[in-house]
């Protein structure tokens, strides 16, 4: 097939400059004033005044914080699913379903055709630094292979389209773009996720693989899978696809994968690229090397606030933008959006590692802080030493998750169970699940003072108990839930105490078994 990969070099050189002399105030300023001008006439620029805002002062002053429930009551649901000029000028087309992760609750977020756009010039940003990093790079030679979810779309009446955001994506992909796509739309087709998966692992066998992209937990099962087709070529990813070059991830903490990827990718040069791509927008992807952070991108149809973590259950939390952050402060991020998001609060918690190019490193969600008994643990705390652990005693995960267990009869004060998956059937002996629940809780105890004033003397909280399950039990608790795949993810830290219950009788009740 033809190499398009020196067209691509052209346009990231030009790229590469235009961020070199981009200055990220003037950015976001530009790119909110471009929003408000395109969205006065709507119901809701009307409402909020758009045409007189001058500033990003008046803009915050004007337009209160709101999440999705309130977004929805208020603009969406009464015309759903045709919104016209409701918060965005013309009518929305797609409707991004949501996976849900915490709470089991999907929501439906409006993807215009400004945002469809916006997603493609980040896509190729993502490549534009790629090239940056692997010169000789040749990914337009061959072929990307995308692991996204069923890209089988629900018509709506009126002419939206709902479903998964990998399914717009795939609907939407450019004419040029379709000869280095994977896999064909019949397979893209497909919703059963283990079906879809083993047509795709055998069939891209026979294609050229430059690029792979997907969540970490999805792509670490797939590539197992693939590796599985053949066991005589071993177990590295360049004896199945020999020119692969770059795997983009995002979605999930790469923590937890990080070991095993590097042991399949040992000695082949892969670049790892990780991205910040919300269902709301696709908001930064990494330009440097792994932990040093993800570059905001600024110029994208966008334009970002952020709320201090801390002062959340205040009534006017103070708002930053670019012009005011604060590197090692955890935020909230607020969007506001050219599918017409306003101010809009994300669950995602970030934390920048540099301030005047910002780059931000994702420290959770705000779902997934775990304070069932005054212990304030946050999701990054809890991400770290479940992480930690496994790599202590040398194991790989694939997937775990972490819920409180209250006091009863029996138990006189409470616990947190730590439900992990390891990549191979978990050794037998109890001593192991006691010396990782023993590694786990020596991590929380070091990373959070609460915490370990809790556990002093076991009175206010007793250690934590490791629960081992078997391979594939995540995924069969996932597809039980008609949560199988794509962008859905395991939830990592459980507050719902029907979820968590739900995952623990499912696990008890021999449901992880194969």
């Amino acid at each position: 097939m033809l190499d398009a990969t020196p067209l691509l070099a052209a346009y990231a050189m030009w790229r590469r400059r235009q961020l070199a002399r981009q200055d990220p105030r003037a950015a976001q300023q530009r790119q909110l004033m471009a929003l408000l001008a395109k969205a006065a006439a709507t119901e809701f620029g009307r409402r909020h005044r758009f045409d007189g805002i001058r500033s990003v002062a008046q803009f915050q002053q004007r337009v209160p914080l709101r999440r999705f429930r309130q977004l929805d009551e208020e603009y969406w649901r009464s015309a759903y699913p045709r919104l016209s000029n409701c918060t965005w000028p013309g009518t929305i087309p797609y409707f991004a379903v949501t996976s849900g992760t915490a709470s089991g609750v999907s929501k439906h977020i409006p993807v215009s055709r400004a945002m469809i756009a916006a997603n493609r010039r980040a896509a190729l940003d993502v490549l534009v630094h790629h090239l940056a990093a692997c010169p000789r790079s040749r990914v337009f030679g061959g072929k990307t292979l995308m692991l996204g979810g069923s890209t089988d779309l629900v018509a709506e009446p009126g002419g939206a389209w709902r479903g998964d955001l990998s399914g717009i994506a795939f609907r939407e992909v450019p004419w040029w773009a379709l000869p280095f796509s994977y896999p064909p739309r019949q397979v893209a087709l497909m919703s059963d996720w283990d079906g879809k998966t083993d047509i795709m692992a055998r069939a891209s066998l026979d294609q050229d693989i430059r690029a792979v992209s997907g969540t970490a937990n999805w792509l670490q099962l797939f590539l197992d899978k693939l590796m599985s087709l053949d066991p005589s070529r071993g177990r590295r990813l360049s004896a199945f696809y020999p020119r692969l070059e770059l795997i983009v991830h995002g979605g999930v903490d790469f923590r937890p994968y990080r070991g095993h990827f590097q042991r399949i990718l040992e000695g082949t040069g892969v670049d790892l690229r990780e991205v910040y791509a919300a269902s709301e927008g696709f908001i930064a992807v990494a330009d440097r090397g792994y932990g040093e952070g993800m570059r905001l991108i600024l110029d994208n149809g966008l334009f970002f606030e952020f709320v201090p973590v801390e002062e959340l259950p205040a009534a006017a939390p103070t708002r930053h933008w670019v012009g005011t952050i604060e590197t090692g402060v955890d935020y909230v991020v607020v969007l506001s959006s050219c599918a017409g998001l306003w101010a809009y609060m994300l669950d995602d918690t970030i934390r920048f590692v540099e301030g005047d190019w910002p780059r931000l490193l994702i420290t959770g969600r705000t779902s997934y802080f775990l304070s069932a008994f005054g212990e304030h643990l946050s999701g990054e705390q809890i991400d770290q030493a479940v992480a930690g652990a496994a790599e202590a005693l040398r194991v790989e995960l694939t997937d775990f998750s972490v819920g409180p267990v209250f006091p009863d009869a029996e138990q006189r004060a409470g616990r947190h169970l730590v439900i992990a998956e390891l990549s191979m059937a978990a050794p037998t002996d109890p001593s192991f699940a006691a010396a990782f629940a023993a590694e786990v809780d020596s991590r929380l105890r070091r990373a959070n003072l609460d915490y370990r004033d809790l556990r002093a003397g076991d009175f206010g909280l007793l250690p934590p108990r490791v629960q081992l399950v078997p391979p594939g039990t995540f995924s069969r608790w996932m597809r039980r839930r008609g949560r199988l795949g794509g962008q859905n993810k395991v939830p990592r830290v459980i507050g719902n105490a029907e979820l968590f219950g739900d995952l623990r009788h499912f696990c008890d009740d021999g449901n992880g078994r194969p």
